[in-house]
């Protein structure tokens, strides 16, 4: 759809507002990150270790990554609304469900099913594709990422002091109202935006290959994996490091934690209104530069002994700009590849970024020590920043053979 599409706020005859889309992905985002502040308390709680606690981020995380490769297809088959609304009720009952959990592995169940929220980030990229061309895409989806962005700034900052002041399960009652409220919105705000659909749910998945088989599309999703995964690590390794080395309580580590944001959401402001006029590719790159300066200097400082808390965590605000304006521009390239599969292009994309971002994560938390300092996480966040910019690299040259520089 290349003209401007109708929008009514509240109207669920036309495109759901900019502002669905942002909470769409907005409460994906806070089930990932709200509760963080609290894993110790709850590992105390439960009666479990802390790495079998972080579990609960990690496994999560790979849940979201397989979930988003079936979410799109289906999505694309049936339509983005009835998903949207199936998968926020699933999330907000498994939101309830984590309160009543009389032990740790019912929990952890409880925790994997509230990962079907993860279908919020990508109907909300399908729907902005649904509804304009690629470079317009790019820019949507920057300013929509930025509102998303004050979510993971925000919710550890709430998520530890509820668990100052009320305990862990406080975290968790607000993502059970969130998902109530997050229902209403989307019944009477989302319309459908897909306006094709295939004749069968196999016929959708067969054109998996089309996908699969090409390389602009690897390109992007390896540059947006990698960039990500730099982010994902410090998801999984953060909390060992403000609590272990740091010796911050959960309050102040939910307030350093959310840092990245603020250069997310930066980033995501630049891709907004730069994205169209300089293009997905030269967005990328800048970003890919951008979080690799920012792990290659705190390296430095690891190295010497002076990855304090103020430089740790204020380095994190580079990553955050990077990713920022590197993984607005990386998903249109995505969903530009077949316009016609937008929803599976979202899936696949998101499952294997998810999927990169849950191994990463889990990897930060088996290297990290009471010995090591926080020099293994930040090697491993430099190594996949790095990554990055050699996927944009490959995407450009590519092009060049296509003839479309």
């Amino acid at each position: 759809m290349n003209s401007k599409p109708i929008v009514r706020y509240l109207d669920r005859t036309t495109a759901p507002h900019i502002t669905t889309l942002v909470l769409l992905a907005g409460v994906a985002a806070m089930s990932l990150n709200v509760f963080l502040p609290s894993l110790t308390s709850m590992a105390e709680h439960f009666g479990v270790d802390y790495a079998v606690m972080q579990l609960s981020l990690s496994v999560y995380l790979a849940t979201t990554a397989l979930l988003q490769l079936f979410v799109g297809p289906i999505s694309d088959r049936y339509g983005r609304r009835p998903v949207m609304l199936t998968a926020t009720a699933i999330f907000t009952l498994a939101s309830i469900g984590t309160l009543l959990a009389p032990n740790y592995g019912i929990f952890l169940a409880c925790r994997l099913l509230q990962a079907v929220i993860a279908t919020g980030f990508v109907l909300s990229r399908a729907a902005v594709r649904d509804m304009v061309p690629q470079d317009q895409a790019a820019s949507m989806i920057g300013y929509v990422s930025m509102g998303m962005a004050l979510v993971p700034m925000i919710a550890p900052v709430i998520g530890g002091l509820l668990n100052e002041l009320f305990g862990w399960q406080a975290s968790f009652v607000m993502l059970a109202l969130s998902g109530m409220a997050l229902f209403a919105v989307v019944w009477f705000d989302m319309g459908e935006t897909a306006t094709t659909r295939s004749t069968s749910l196999t016929t959708q998945f067969k054109q998996y290959p089309d996908l699969l088989t090409s390389q602009r599309f690897w390109g992007y999703c390896l540059a947006a994996a990698f960039s990500s995964g730099a982010f994902f690590a410090y998801l999984g390794g953060a909390p060992y490091v403000g609590t272990i080395y740091f010796n911050m309580d959960s309050a102040t580590l939910g307030l350093y934690f959310g840092t990245p944001a603020l250069g997310y959401m930066t980033g995501n402001f630049l891709s907004g209104r730069y994205a169209v006029r300089y293009g997905i590719n030269r967005m990328i790159m800048a970003g890919a530069l951008t979080t690799t300066a920012g792990v290659a200097i705190l390296f430095v400082f690891a190295l010497l002994g002076l990855a304090g808390p103020i430089v740790f965590f204020g380095m994190m605000i580079l990553v955050g700009l990077g990713n920022g304006l590197l993984t607005p521009s990386a998903n249109a390239g995505m969903l530009s590849v077949r316009p016609e599969l937008a929803g599976s292009a979202a899936g696949l994309g998101g499952s294997f970024m998810i999927g990169t971002g849950a191994v990463l994560s889990a990897m930060a938390s088996w290297l990290l020590a009471p010995t090591t300092g926080p020099l293994p996480l930040v090697a491993l966040m430099l190594l996949t920043s790095i990554a990055s910019i050699f996927c944009i690299f490959w995407v450009r040259r590519r092009q060049r053979q296509l003839g479309n520089p």
